[in-house]
Order: structure tokens, then C-alpha cells, then sequence
């Protein structure tokens, strides 16, 4: 897996894109966003974007812009974001302009910032780095530009998931090859090729050079097979699931997130 194929794949739709219906493109940002944090109500809390008022600001992986707008309504001295697709940027930067937003938006790779050392006081990313052929070095990254006593609020996925498993059961075991690993699971069947799932254990190993970790697993709307999760694995087996566990709370674990409140 290289950082191209990463790239290839986000640069055919990025996530979220199937929730942004409505007449116009501002409807279909807002739209997009209110099912965000609809499906995902710890994610705003967890952000804690307000943290970024009159500072400095990095987004890493901005996607859709959904979490970006929240980030530019806070008013952060300076506000930058990436994303290693243009897909990405061009409709965060659309999605900017519609609101009477502005960011300083760049294609990026996390692996190489370009930003110098000590930059930011803020640094958010989620659901990202995991994708980035050398998250270790993402991290690295996020470190080096992260300023003495800031804070940086990370998302990757937890190994120890029910999506993990659901996988692992379809495509391992039914498939007759109960020896592959969650690893290679993650990496062949959940979004972009490469994508990596980390334990609690790992995670700390991960960002063990930070001042100080608070991580948290957390059940999401992924494990309970809830919106639109599922895209790439439609049929019976996963219609069946998905019926099961409709209407179900999302607090609990295991879970596919790790949060990570690093500083």
C-alpha cells in the first residue's frame, strides 16, 4: 500500500459525501452535518473546538469541512487545514466561502507538514492518520508542529472493535481462513487500502513522546451498523445485522474509536 493508493481512493468520494442531499450545495453541507453529529454526538464534546479561540489551529484531514466550519466559527487567531486529496479541500474551501468562512486550506501529506516546528497550539484530526501508510511518522509530525503546552485531539480506530469482528467473521472466517489477522482485515476490507486499527496499549505506545495521554475507547455508530456503514459489504448477511440492531444506544465498548486527548 502506498500513499497513492490512499490518495486514489479518497480522491472517489470522501467521507460523508452520501449524506450531503438538499437543493443547493448550502443545504447539502448542512444536511451533511447535522447527520455528523447526529451519528456521531461524542464527537463535538470530544473536539472541544473552543479550545481553538484565539489560537493557533491545524486540521489534519479535513474532508467534507464539516468539522472545519466548527473549528473557523470558533475564531482561532490563525486556522490551516489539509487534506491529502484536493477532492477534500476544494469542498471544505466551497463549503468556507457558502458560510462567510475563511481557513488557509492546502493539499498535504501527514507524514510531511508543511509547517514549521512549534506552530500550532491546537491540532485536531479524526478518523485520519490510521489511513497514512506511516501513522508513526503522522504523529511525529503532529508532535513537531504542536507547541509546548498545546493540545492535540486525535481519532484512530481500535483493533478490539465490533466492526473489526463483524469483518474478521465475513471475510476470514466464512471465507475458510480463520488464521488472518484483524490486522490484515482492516487493511484489505475496511475503507482505503492500509488502514490500521490500534489497541489501547498500542495507542499509548503511539503517542508516547506527548506530555501527557488521556485516550478512551468508544462504541460508535459503525459498530452499531447504524447510517450509511456498510457501503462496500451490501448484502443479506449485513441487511440482517443492520435490522438487529437498529434502534440501539451507542454508549458502551468495545468500540472502533480511540479517542485521544494528547498534549
Amino acid at each position: 500500500m502506498s500513499l497513492v493508493d490512499v490518495k486514489t481512493f479518497w480522491e472517489r468520494s470522501s467521507c460523508g459525501e452520501v449524506y450531503a442531499t438538499g437543493a443547493d450545495k448550502k443545504a447539502q453541507y448542512a444536511h451533511q452535518a447535522c447527520m455528523r453529529y447526529q451519528l456521531e454526538p461524542y464527537l463535538l464534546p470530544f473536539a472541544d473546538f473552543e479550545l481553538a479561540r484565539g489560537k493557533d489551529a491545524l486540521e489534519i484531514g479535513v474532508g467534507m469541512g464539516a468539522d472545519h466550519q466548527q473549528l473557523a466559527q470558533v475564531s482561532p487567531r490563525r486556522l490551516c487545514g489539509v487534506d491529502l486529496t484536493e477532492r477534500a479541500v476544494a469542498m471544505t474551501r466551497e463549503r468556507l466561502t457558502l458560510f462567510d468562512l475563511t481557513s488557509h486550506l492546502q493539499v498535504g501529506n501527514a507524514e510531511s507538514l508543511a509547517f514549521e516546528e512549534a506552530s500550532f497550539d491546537y491540532v485536531y484530526s479524526w478518523g485520519v492518520i490510521h489511513h497514512s501508510p506511516n501513522t508513526a511518522q503522522a504523529v511525529s509530525e503532529i508532535y513537531r508542529v504542536l507547541r509546548p503546552g498545546g493540545r492535540a485531539k486525535i481519532m484512530i480506530y481500535h483493533k478490539y472493535s465490533m466492526v473489526g469482528f463483524l469483518l474478521w467473521f465475513r471475510y476470514a472466517l466464512l471465507c475458510g481462513r480463520p488464521w488472518l489477522s484483524l490486522s490484515y482485515i482492516y487493511s484489505t476490507q475496511l475503507e482505503s487500502p492500509g488502514t490500521k486499527a490500534y489497541s489501547v496499549k498500542e495507542a499509548q505506545q503511539l503517542f508516547a513522546s506527548f506530555g501527557s495521554i488521556s485516550i478512551r475507547p468508544l462504541l460508535s455508530f459503525g459498530d452499531l451498523l447504524e447510517g450509511a456503514v456498510g457501503q462496500r459489504h451490501r448484502g443479506l448477511l449485513l441487511t440482517c445485522l443492520k435490522e438487529g440492531t437498529r434502534g440501539r444506544s451507542s454508549d458502551g465498548s468495545p468500540a472502533d474509536t480511540l479517542w485521544g486527548c494528547i498534549s
